[in-house]
């Protein structure tokens, strides 16, 4: 029985890697380097992204896996579980048009992990905030629209999660796009830094985070206002 464990354990690892190699060549082949979508190619290939969720739909993660690859899997599956619902609502402009009997997209029991159901805001908030805190989250999990932070094309791995969430944020922070930093003392900034300024304060201020990243540091006492969000689809 011994001998087993380790065998076992090398076969989920590589199926983990195997699986999440589909998702990545889905990534790679319909998501460019600018975070733009190709909804209609994802369409023609949805036997792919079909496979991964059976994936999901079979796999529980454990808590013996570490904090890295638990954050890996989570927010593919959540970004995985987001393309799936706007292709079953193909075309749609918004994901704000999404509902069903009276639940918006974040609130569809809908993403099946390991034979449980969830919703999108369960998997955000009460898995990644809560038992998995990390404020570079909000850049590694896709809400589909223009003024999220752009949708990678490379799927998360335990290996490349921290590093790839790095390059997002720094990203997501110097777009002039989502965050206006041309100004060091007046600073038009992503509405992500309204909702969940919890998060990005722990250990100082939001000008303390987005200082961590910027190209050209602002000012500590800099005025911030927040840019309007654009909820229309990140699609070519």
């Amino acid at each position: 029985m011994k001998k087993l464990i380790p065998i076992v354990s090398l076969f989920l690892a590589l199926n983990i890697s195997a699986q999440t190699s589909v998702f990545n060549s889905l990534l790679q082949k319909h998501v460019d380097t600018k975070g733009n979508v190709n909804y209609k190619g994802l369409k023609s290939n949805e036997a792919s992204l079909d496979k991964y969720i059976s994936y999901l739909e079979k796999t529980t993660p454990s808590s013996s896996w570490s904090k890295n690859k638990q954050k890996a899997f989570w927010m593919n599956a959540y970004n995985a579980y987001t393309i799936k619902l706007i292709l079953n609502n193909y075309p749609v402009k918004s994901i704000m048009k999404i509902k069903k009997k009276g639940k918006n997209a974040w609130n569809i029991p809908f993403a099946v992990v390991g034979g449980k159901t969830y919703t999108l805001d369960h998997i955000e908030h009460k898995i990644l905030r809560k038992k998995l805190f990390d404020p570079r989250i909000h850049v590694g999990v896709n809400c589909a629209s223009i003024s999220c932070p752009k949708l990678s094309n490379k799927a998360f791995t335990e290996k490349n999660v921290n590093s790839e969430l790095e390059k997002l944020m720094k990203q997501f922070i110097n777009d002039p796009k989502r965050n206006n930093l041309s100004k060091k003392n007046k600073l038009q900034i992503s509405e992500i830094f309204n909702w969940f300024k919890a998060d990005f304060t722990k250990k100082g201020s939001v000008t303390d985070y987005i200082n961590k990243y910027a190209d050209q540091k602002v000012d500590e006492g800099a005025k911030i206002s927040y840019l309007k969000y654009n909820w229309n689809l990140n699609g070519k």
